[in-house]
């Protein structure tokens, strides 16, 4: 009013309105089904992408949910679970940490425990197992084929730990070794990509040896991603014998084709490149061969351990190979040469019963934890109270 009617009372021009800068920021997960008249230069022109949170951020994101419910875990702990959780958002840590409670609150517990934290992420992570009970013979065979797969990870894989190894059902699966990175990447090495060809023909390797030369059509996934991986490296990236690309053909086709240049409809493997490929993929399988003979009796560990407990964690396959507790085993007992002769034994019975197609006379050994070890758990240890994080 003042402005208005004094200036105007007063012969004066009327103020101008102030002017405001405005910045406009909006967010959202779906940027593929924005109108592109948004886009526009003018518009919304700059687009940030965010990514997911470092270790450093999700350390303190699982501390902030921790700090409000009542735990046992140390910082060691924690930071372990930041490390094993990549690309983990706000919301997922949110929900691993509400599932861990809702553990320890069926199990009439008002504390979480590192425990509980691992089967939270495990069931977060993969889903929850179906309600399907193997037979002893079969248990066994899907045991040492995951327990294969498990050795040629722990033993080649370098950027990377095992996240868990199970052999309960999940829709199709019949098992699965999880691979965790430790540090996130842009591109791959030729020696990751042999690596990672290696662990998947670990299954076959593994099967053919333990099981005198015969293997189960359950390999058949894993040979399929043993020789897109070969192909892919030989067609394209220059890790074969040949430089050109088949890129310069097949860039239309989105993948390596099967059919050759020629037009024909020959099978793949007939051809040069085929022939390539699977000579090749012959020379991992001898390496993987002789990476599970070495290793004979970790993967008969590993194996009881599946057949044991179902499902275990990664520092759990780390605990049976240095022999120390681990968060559900103790593997100290699997460098003991009563597991050694009754496992054996019982393996041979299962190898008597597939040719027979019989059961197994024997059952599965029960190992016997060392004295003051329980459930794979140490004695605990008294620790200083956490230090709240600054905000």
């Amino acid at each position: 009013i003042v402005s208005r009617r004094l200036r105007a009372f007063l012969s004066m021009k009327p103020k101008q309105p102030p002017k405001y800068r405005i910045l406009h920021i909006m967010a959202t997960n779906r940027p593929d089904v924005l109108d592109q008249a948004l886009l526009r230069p003018g518009r919304l022109d700059r687009i940030y992408k965010v990514g997911y949170p470092h270790v450093d951020g999700r350390v303190r994101t699982y501390d902030g949910y921790l700090d409000k419910v009542r735990h046992s875990l140390t910082e060691a702990q924690v930071n372990r679970l930041a490390v094993i959780s990549p690309y983990a958002t706000g919301a997922i840590i949110k929900d691993i940490v509400n599932e861990a409670l809702i553990i320890a609150m069926r199990e009439g517990r008002d504390t979480i425990t590192w425990a509980d934290m691992l089967q939270a992420k495990h069931l977060k992570t993969h889903g929850i197992p179906d309600e399907w009970t193997y037979g002893d013979l079969e248990r066994h065979q899907v045991a040492i084929h995951e327990a294969c797969h498990a050795v040629a990870m722990y033993r080649l894989q370098r950027r990377s730990t095992i996240d868990v190894a199970t052999i309960e059902r999940r829709g199709g699966t019949g098992g699965f070794v999880a691979p965790m990175p430790l540090e996130e990447r842009f591109t791959e090495w030729r020696t990751g990509y042999e690596t990672d060809a290696k662990t998947f023909l670990a299954s076959l390797a593994g099967e053919r040896l333990l099981f005198e030369g015969d293997n189960s059509a359950g390999v058949g996934g894993d040979l399929q991603n043993a020789t897109r991986i070969v192909m892919e490296t030989q067609a394209y990236w220059g890790m074969g014998p040949t430089v050109a690309s088949h890129g310069v053909t097949k860039a239309q086709r989105g993948g390596v084709d099967s059919r050759p240049e020629d037009g024909t409809d020959r099978n793949l493997f007939e051809t040069a490149f085929g022939q390539q490929v699977e000579a090749r993929l012959q020379e991992l399988l001898r390496d993987t061969e002789e990476l599970i003979e070495s290793n004979r009796q970790f993967v008969l560990a590993i194996a009881h351990a599946l057949e044991t407990y179902k499902t275990i964690t990664g520092d759990d396959i780390d605990a049976i190979f240095r022999g120390r507790p681990g968060p559900t085993l103790d593997g100290w007992v699997y460098h003991t040469d009563d597991f050694l002769l009754s496992y054996e034994a019982y393996h041979l019975s299962t190898i008597e019963a597939h040719q027979t197609q019989a059961k197994p006379l024997r059952s599965l050994p029960v190992m016997a934890a060392r004295p003051g070890v329980t459930n794979g758990w140490a004695p605990p240890t008294p620790s200083l109270p956490r230090r709240r994080p600054r905000r």
